[in-house]
């Protein structure tokens, strides 16, 4: 075999072993490769990167892990991976910290203020990780969909955790960053409240309560309609009901101690009426009659 024969074959060998490297490079890309990017954006926010400062958001950006992403005012959804969706309320600052590949993510969300909805859409892998921290407490899912909210009153610093399908864990954080070991499991229509004013971090309620679901924001309420609408999913509340949280009509109802006294039924923006009949004599009902209704609403006779 000549030289120049020698030459040809060494180097096709070197063009197929180049190319088997680009080609395991770009499987092995694709196979470990982490979506991060902001799925929809319309208002005024921000991204705050370490290493560029403060950057102007636009949708389909793509975010990094450490990201702190606030939106001022508008609607802001962030995508991780294929099927897990982040919403944030307007007013509202968090920090991404994404890790791992597409099997074995490990995704953290620091609550700096105000709320987000959580849509997991598929179970997450025995070495994946979903946690959600607050000033005074941990969550970790499998897969949910499930709202957090932070909020301060007169100093006193509060998380509320509301699910509307699957399960949350939660886990009290104290003030010196200790966790509590003890989990509650919040499961699908429950939610807790976790205070912390300066000596006392608690659940404000010993098992979880009932949601109250006429106090979710508006933008919030859509959102899970939208998603029982579109995508089929079976939630703690169904489409109609959410329907009349947002339009009406509105039940309101009057009590007399324990009693039921009445109730009337009012459309959005339209104000309840006195009754004709009163309870007592004496007394009147706690209520300012000129306010439009705009919820369901309970009147107490005093």
């Amino acid at each position: 075999m000549n030289k120049k024969l020698i030459a040809i074959i060494a180097a096709s060998a070197a063009v197929v072993i180049a190319a088997a490297a680009v080609l395991i490079y770009v499987f092995t890309r694709e196979d470990s490769y982490r979506l991060l990017k902001m799925y929809e954006f319309q208002g005024t926010g921000s991204v705050t990167r370490d290493d560029k400062g403060e950057i102007t958001p636009y949708a389909n950006m793509v975010l990094e892990s450490g990201d702190k992403i606030a939106l001022d005012t508008g609607v802001m959804t962030i995508q991780a991976d294929e099927d897990k969706y982040i919403h944030l309320d307007e007013h509202t600052e968090i920090q991404l910290i994404a890790k791992g590949t597409s099997e074995n993510s490990k995704t953290t969300i620091e609550l700096l203020r105000g709320g987000i909805s959580n849509d997991i859409r598929n179970k997450l892998s025995a070495d994946s990780s979903y946690e959600i921290n607050t000033p005074n407490s941990t969550m970790s899912v499998r897969g949910t969909v499930f709202y957090t909210f932070i909020y301060e009153i007169d100093g006193v610093k509060y998380t509320r955790v509301c699910v509307f399908e699957g399960v949350v864990t939660t886990h009290l954080v104290y003030k010196d960053g200790t966790v509590e070991e003890k989990e509650v499991l919040v499961g699908a229509g429950k939610e807790v409240i976790i205070y912390e004013d300066g000596t006392t971090t608690d659940y404000l309620y010993p098992e979880p309560q009932d949601i109250d679901y006429n106090t979710i924001p508006e933008d919030v309420l859509r959102e899970l309609r939208d998603m029982i609408d579109k995508e089929g999913k079976v939630l703690s509340i169904t489409s109609p009901e959410i329907t009349r949280i947002l339009e009406g009509p509105y039940y309101v109802t009057f009590m007399y101690g324990e009693i039921e006294f009445g109730m009337q039924t009012v459309d959005k923006g339209d104000k309840a009426t006195i009754p004709l009949l009163s309870p007592e004599p004496s007394g009147g009902w706690d209520f300012d009659f000129r306010q439009a209704i705009e919820r369901d609403t309970t009147i107490l006779w005093k």
